[in-house]
């Protein structure tokens, strides 16, 4: 059906797709960003605790490696978890990588000290601060993972709504351009 200037008449606006739950993206950037404190308090812990005299080259290089994948792990999911607030893509790739490395670094950190079953008992047992933060941390950087990889999480990122379409009549032709 044409209107009255000839053109095609629109039978009403276009039905666009819905739009994807950002529950899980969400969920995902407040858990990255709880995981990158917990990640982070260790190092800064120790960066606070070392004794007049000391320095970090004086460190295990074990301990180092261990104190600059936790950090860069916080980091990742902070950015991460900023990203996914602002709807970026990229968000959930750092909060992927953020988990993955504080996994690593609790993993490095249980074999730095005592064992992993030692160690994890030890988290467990909700002794003081110190373990409730590792437990945290053990607890938190794989459901960060598993909310950044889930299908509705990357869906919401990538989701761009379409422009709005302009409706009604086309204005007429006019060739004086008044």
């Amino acid at each position: 059906m044409t209107g009255p200037y000839g053109y095609a008449q629109q039978q009403g606006p276009p039905a666009s797709p819905r739009r994807p739950s950002g529950a899980t993206a969400v969920l995902a950037g407040l858990l990255g960003l709880l995981v990158a404190g917990v990640v982070a308090y260790v190092p800064i812990q120790v960066f606070i605790s070392l004794p007049s005299g000391f320095s970090i080259g004086d460190l295990p290089t074990r301990a180092l490696i261990y104190l600059a994948v936790a950090l860069v792990a916080a980091l990742s999911l902070l950015l991460g978890s900023l990203m996914a607030f602002f709807r970026a893509f990229a968000g959930a790739i750092l909060l992927i990588l953020g988990s993955l490395l504080a996994i690593t670094a609790i993993l490095l950190e249980a074999s730095l000290h005592i064992g992993f079953g030692r160690y994890f008992e030890a988290v467990f047992s909700f002794g003081d601060i110190d373990e409730i933060v590792r437990a945290a941390a053990v607890i938190g950087a794989p459901i960060v993972l598993l909310l950044a990889v889930l299908p509705p999480t990357v869906k919401y990122l990538r989701h761009r709504p379409s422009a709005p379409g302009v409706h009604g009549q086309p204005p007429a032709y006019n060739p004086q351009g008044w």
